[in-house]
Order: structure tokens, then C-alpha cells, then sequence
């Protein structure tokens, strides 16, 4: 018999990445759009060096998938879009929302992209949950997408659209018409994602753009979770799910204490400073309430202060751990280093909830079914509870990241 020690993991990712080659997904097209994707295929180069050698089969390749996924412990994963769908101008997160002249043929694109998740996901359905996409552009299109996401079995969820501020043809998040698309996700329990690194606006072409842009993402990628709290989406939708992806925790603890500040004092003295504040104004609930009720958080490369700010306000039933595979500042093929060096003196029971329960819990893992995998490539529990004191030859760039900051 073994010991509680030698137990082993069944780690499910809360944060990785695919999507089909064009060729895959111009078999998912509808038919009107083949000679137009024909066309603009033949014009589209490939900025992206990890997308133009074999390496780009990671996004569709089941045998090397599965394979380094394998080798790197985790046996369960939730997926965003990687590769560029039809149609559009860039990698799928960073493309702008479409203007109303490209949107026909970009929704035909996302359109294709999800027919392809829902046949990639449905080649392992115990292993992989994935997440669908949607615009915003029309509010119909966008709840017959989240129905079709639900009857087509992926289990991840809507993927939000960022809603950039100079994107002025779209209707920003706190707008009263979205109520219609926030009621269908909270009805089907469809949990509704967004993944950080977007919503930016348009740059200058400057040395300097990319700089700003980098230091600026992190505040624009939090502008839904603002919009929807102090709008109220929250209140009205309580058992609405809302998941917070590759945007840490550390900065959850400050944001809250700011949040309840100023919800506190709105609700106290309907004013702050000159600002008056109407009785339609006032949320009954704090911040911190309506996190803890609709808000979970999948957090991908964890760091010291990731770490403690789970335990220490977000809650460990919000947080979710992840890889970002296979993107170059992920944990892969360092994940059990990764954990040792941020995770070391946690408990098996907490440790568990991080790895495995939470996430199979919002995304409908059958964790019994995925077991036998945890057990033959999983890290143990002893494993994990040795602190990584020698960084391995060649580090990446998570181990590096976290190494850099100081434990407490």
C-alpha cells in the first residue's frame, strides 16, 4: 500500500491554448466564405516565429499535446484560442473587435474556429474543456453563440471580447442591453472568460508604443471585472461566473480595499468629494461580496505574491492554477519546478483544491475519470513538497520571473 506521500496529483490546467491550421479551418467554413478565405489566405504572413516551425503543431497535433502535456504532469486542460481564425488581422486575443464592415466575414471566422474546438475537445473529452468565442457586435449573434457553446459541449465557457475604449462602434460593458446576453449565461451556466493581455486601444507606430502598451494592459485587461461590478451585473446575476485568466491575484487585495472604500462611502453618504450619487447609484453589497459570489480566477505562473494573496483575501475556492501552455512565458516544461518554487510549504488538501477541484468543479471535469492519467504522470505530493533550491539548466521565463521575487 502506499503512502499519503506517493499519492500523485491530477492537475488540470486552467489556462492553455490551441486552434486549428488554416487548412483545418477552412474545412469548418461555411461554404460562402471559401473564396473569399481562398483570397485572403493567400495574402496572410505569419508573424509569429512559435506559429511558423513544428512547434505550431502543439495548437493541433493530438500525439505531441498530449505528449509534452504529459511529460510536464498536468492531464487536464482548459482552452483559450491561440492560432489566427479566418479572417482575421492578427493573433485571435489581440485583434480588435471588428468594425461593422469586417464583422459578416470575422463572426464566420470564430464561427469556424469554435466547430474546430468543439471536434478537438470531443477527441479527449476528459481531458479538455473548451472555451468558445464570441462578439459582441450584435448582442443576438452573441446569445445564440453562448447556446450553441452550451449544446456543442464546451465546457469552458464564452470568451469574452475585449471592448477597447476607442472601439466606439461597440456599447461598452455596463450598457443595459448586455443584461439580455449576461441572463442567458447565467441561466445555461455558461462561465464567461476573460483572458488578460487585451482591451487595449490602438497605439502610435513609436519605440515607445510597446513599452506603454505592455505597462498599461494589465489596468486595461481589469475593465470588464470594473464595468460589470459597479454596474450592478453582479446584483442582478448573482449565480453569473465570471473567470478573471492570466492576470495573477497579487493586486486583488489593494483593488477590493479601494472597491469597499468606495462603495462604502457612496452607501454612507451618497457623495465622494464634489460627486453626488443618486439612490439607483448605490450597490447593496461590497466588492469583496460580489467577488467572493461571481468571481474565480484562473492563475497562470503563480508567483510568491500570487501566493499569498490567495490565502490571504481571494480564497483558495476562487483560485485556479495554470500553465499557459504553450506560450513561451509559461511553466512548460517546468511545471513541477514551477510549483515546487512558489508551493512547497502548502498542504496536500490545499494544493489539491488549486490543482484540481476548483477547476473541475466551475468546468465539469470528471476528476474519477482523469485519475488514471494523474496517477501515471502526475507529481506526487512528496514531490511537490520539496522547495526548489537549483534552478534546472536552461530555465524559463516563469522560473526566472518568480525567482526574482522575494518569498515574504
Amino acid at each position: 500500500m502506499s503512502s499519503a506521500t506517493d499519492q500523485h496529483y491530477t492537475i488540470i490546467s486552467s489556462d492553455t491554448h490551441a486552434g486549428g491550421s488554416h487548412a483545418q479551418y477552412r474545412e469548418f467554413l461555411e461554404s460562402k466564405y471559401l473564396d473569399d478565405f481562398d483570397a485572403w489566405r493567400a495574402k496572410y504572413k505569419n508573424p509569429f516565429k512559435d506559429l511558423g516551425d513544428q512547434r505550431r503543431w502543439r495548437n493541433w497535433d493530438n500525439d505531441m499535446r498530449n505528449g509534452q502535456q504529459d511529460a510536464d504532469g498536468i492531464v487536464g486542460e482548459v482552452i483559450f484560442p491561440n492560432t489566427v481564425p479566418p479572417f482575421f488581422p492578427s493573433f485571435v486575443l489581440f485583434a480588435a473587435p471588428p468594425t461593422p464592415d469586417q464583422y459578416e466575414h470575422r463572426i464566420a471566422g470564430v464561427r469556424a474556429h469554435n466547430r474546430w474546438l468543439e471536434d478537438f475537445c470531443g477527441q479527449f473529452p476528459e481531458r479538455r474543456a473548451g472555451i468558445g468565442q464570441i462578439f459582441v457586435n450584435d448582442i443576438d449573434d452573441a446569445i445564440e453563440d453562448v447556446k450553441w457553446i452550451k449544446e456543442h459541449g464546451l465546457r469552458g465557457g464564452a470568451l469574452l471580447p475585449s471592448v477597447p475604449p476607442d472601439a466606439t462602434w461597440l456599447k461598452p460593458l455596463n450598457h443595459p442591453d448586455y443584461d439580455r446576453l449576461w441572463a442567458v449565461c447565467e441561466d445555461l451556466e455558461v462561465p464567461l472568460n476573460c483572458h488578460g493581455g487585451v482591451g487595449g486601444p490602438s497605439y502610435l507606430p513609436h519605440p515607445s508604443s510597446a513599452l506603454i502598451q505592455i505597462t498599461e494592459l494589465g489596468n486595461y485587461s481589469r475593465r470588464p471585472l470594473i464595468f460589470m461590478l459597479l454596474s450592478g451585473v453582479f446584483e442582478r446575476f448573482p449565480k453569473l461566473k465570471f473567470v478573471m485568466t492570466e492576470q495573477g491575484c497579487a493586486w486583488i487585495p489593494s483593488f477590493l480595499s479601494q472597491m469597499d472604500d468606495v462603495l462604502k462611502r457612496v452607501k454612507k453618504d451618497g457623495a465622494i468629494g464634489e460627486l453626488r450619487f443618486k439612490p439607483e447609484h448605490i450597490l447593496p453589497k461590497s466588492a469583496t461580496e460580489y467577488f467572493q459570489q461571481n468571481v474565480w480566477l484562473g492563475v497562470s505562473f503563480p508567483g510568491p505574491a500570487d501566493a499569498r494573496a490567495a490565502k490571504d483575501t481571494v480564497g483558495l475556492d476562487k483560485f485556479m492554477w495554470g500553465s499557459d501552455y504553450p506560450h513561451d512565458e509559461g511553466t512548460y516544461p517546468f511545471s513541477r519546478e514551477a510549483l515546487r518554487q512558489v508551493f512547497s510549504d502548502w498542504s496536500p488538501a490545499d494544493m489539491q483544491r488549486i490543482l484540481t477541484d476548483n477547476v473541475a468543479k466551475l468546468y465539469e471535469f470528471d476528476v474519477a475519470a482523469l485519475k488514471p492519467l494523474g496517477d501515471e504522470f502526475g507529481p506526487t505530493r512528496a514531490e511537490l513538497a520539496q522547495p526548489l533550491l537549483e534552478l534546472p539548466e536552461s530555465p524559463n521565463e516563469a522560473l526566472l520571473r518568480a525567482r526574482a521575487v522575494p518569498a515574504a
